[in-house]
Parts: structure tokens; sequence; C-alpha cells
């Protein structure tokens, strides 16, 4: 979201900038997270909770309200459980279907589902495609912690957003995915109300607790 330029805010060309870094950095952490899972993908995810605590904290486009960069000592994210990372491969749907989100700023924003994945535990998610400028993947999850003190974001996470870096990689078999659960994170209205997000439609809505990754005080 870019602001308009108005007395005592960023011009709109100096904001449309920091944005772009922002896209930049979450980029280049996603390819550095894709390059250390091949070894150790306990250390990726450290990598990527310390590079996203620095965004947050330093970051003139990061989506904590001012209030809230005062005190802020890191993300809330769960250890990594390596229990919670799968390889999955999609399933066609049986008929074609598809969502479309309103936002401020961008009109209405399309979203093509193209296949569902059966996820052990927690059952089958459906996968989307961004059918706007730039494409991608996308795949939001709100799961039974949503919305409880202590639990996840009450709008759902992200676990794919690929048109803007959020990205794990294919996994060994072709046409597969890496989902890791570990890796999901709070969209940016979970900080900042002045973001639209597209939230987690129902069929990546599930019922069984996720209790990794990033968590929502």
């Amino acid at each position: 979201m870019i602001a308009g330029s108005s007395e005592g805010r960023p011009r709109a060309g100096q904001t449309a900038i920091e944005v772009a870094d922002w896209r930049l950095r979450v980029f280049d952490m996603y390819a550095r997270v894709r390059e250390l899972s091949a070894n150790d993908v306990v250390e990726a995810h450290t990598f990527w909770r310390e590079a996203r605590d620095e965004l947050f904290a330093g970051h003139p486009q990061t989506p904590l309200l001012p209030e809230d960069c005062a005190g802020f000592t890191g993300l809330p994210i769960a250890p990594y459980d390596p229990a919670w990372r799968f390889e999955v491969e999609l399933d066609a749907p049986a008929e074609p279907a598809r969502f479309d989100f309103e936002t401020g700023t961008d009109g209405v924003v399309p979203f093509e589902l193209i296949g569902r994945a059966s996820i052990p535990r927690v059952g089958t998610l459906d996968v989307w495609r961004l059918q706007s400028y730039g494409g991608g993947l996308f795949l939001p999850i709100r799961d039974a912690l949503a919305g409880l003190e202590g639990g996840t974001y009450g709008g759902g996470r992200y676990l794919l957003d690929t048109v803007k870096g959020a990205h794990l990689g294919e996994g060994a078999a072709p046409g597969s995915l890496v989902l890791d659960f570990n890796f999901a994170y709070n969209p940016s209205c979970a900080y900042d109300p002045a973001w639209a997000c597209p939230l987690a439609p129902l069929g990546d809505r599930v019922t069984v607790p996720i209790p990794v990754g990033e968590r929502y005080p």
C-alpha cells in the first residue's frame, strides 16, 4: 500500500522506492532460505526468523505501527519442528473455482484454484494462482488456534505468496511443492489495519491446531 504525498508524510516516489526495496529484501531472504534448506532446514528457519526481525525493526516500510516499534524485540515465532515440513503434489480440482478480493488501492484481485494439497494431520488445502499482473502461487491457512489468546492471527497466515517472494521451492518429485508450516507468517494487516490482505477462504481453513510458525500475541 503506497501512501500519497501530504504534509508530514513521505512523498509517493520515496515510498514507492522503499516498498520496492522491501520486496527485493524479501526475495533475497527466501532465496537464501531455499539455499540453506538444502543442507540444514533448522539453520534456514533461524535465518528467516532473524531476517524478518531485522526488516520489521529497521525498515521504513515495516508493517509495525510506530507505537509497536518502540518495544519491538522480535516476532513471536515458534521453534522449528521438522514434523511440520511436507513435500506435496497437487491434485487437480474437481471443478473450476475462483475468488475475488477487493482492495482499496489495487481494485479487485482475482484468484484461480489450481489444485489441492493433502497434508497429513492437517487435511486438504486449496492452492491458488493470482490471475492479475505478476501471477504467482498463493496459499493462506487458518487453523484452530486462530483468534485465540496466544494463538495465531484470526484472519489466517500465509504459507506461499510467490509474487511477493514467499516461496520455499519445489520438492524432490516433479511438480511438487515444499509446504513447511514452520514458515507460516502473518500478513501485514495483522499489524497495521491500513493494509488490505486476502484472508484464508473456506478451502484453507482447518480444524486442527498448527502450533508452529509465526504466532499472534
